[in-house]
């Protein structure tokens, strides 16, 4: 695959990714782990929630040296457009009111995370920031599985206290992101001949913004 295919693929899934944030935010049913930090730390200061997204991934990202991380392409890339997307989305997104546009929302909200997910790694430019997070504690031999539950468990008491909006929605994703994104992975991952290129690329991502 060609580099500016591989760019605009990952793009198109770091864009998509936001949408998907926003779509679950506009649902109103719960939100991934990690955003329903973002939502609590976003009411709690005023901040527009794509700005708190980026400024946790910046965050995270700091965490990485300790950990002995490098990050690629597509860290930083995920750090500053994702946070820009789930603004973009917002703004021109409206609210809804009934039940079952709510339910639509959360359906393609989890699964454009999934095919999200796969474009964007499949790139093959490096992982986001949450996810290289767990990759490095694992690197350190924390138990990835246990590592991954921990934090997101943490991040997710942080937030409800916050004001972040837990629901149905967040059950959801937790039971159906895995299931999702494998298909989608095999489907957009990009066999790169060089080992430059392998470099960036990371196992199963925990389907976070990053």
């Amino acid at each position: 695959m060609s580099t500016t295919r591989r760019l605009v693929q990952l793009v198109a899934g770091l864009a998509l990714f936001g949408a998907s944030i926003a779509l679950l935010v506009r649902a109103e049913l719960g939100l991934f782990p990690w955003d329903v930090l973002h939502q609590g730390v976003a009411r709690a200061t005023g901040l527009p929630l794509g700005a708190v997204v980026i400024l946790a991934s910046v965050v995270v990202l700091a965490l990485w040296v300790p950990l002995r991380q490098r990050p690629g392409l597509g860290t930083v890339a995920n750090v500053v457009l994702v946070g820009v997307f789930v603004d973009l989305t917002l703004a021109v997104l409206p609210p809804a009111d009934a039940l079952a546009p709510r339910i639509g929302l959360l359906v393609l909200g989890v699964v454009l995370n999934a095919a999200a997910t796969g474009l964007y790694i499949g790139a093959g430019y490096g992982p986001g920031p949450r996810d290289g997070l767990m990759t490095g504690l694992a690197a350190r031999g924390w138990p990835l599985g246990w590592s991954r539950l921990a934090v997101e468990l943490a991040v997710l008491g942080v937030g409800l206290v916050l004001g972040g909006t837990v629901g149905v929605g967040t059950v959801v994703y937790a039971l159906a992101v895995g299931p999702l994104v494998q298909p989608f992975l095999a489907l957009f991952t990009v066999r790169a001949p060089h080992s430059a290129d392998r470099a960036g690329s990371v196992p199963t991502p925990s389907g976070d913004p990053s």
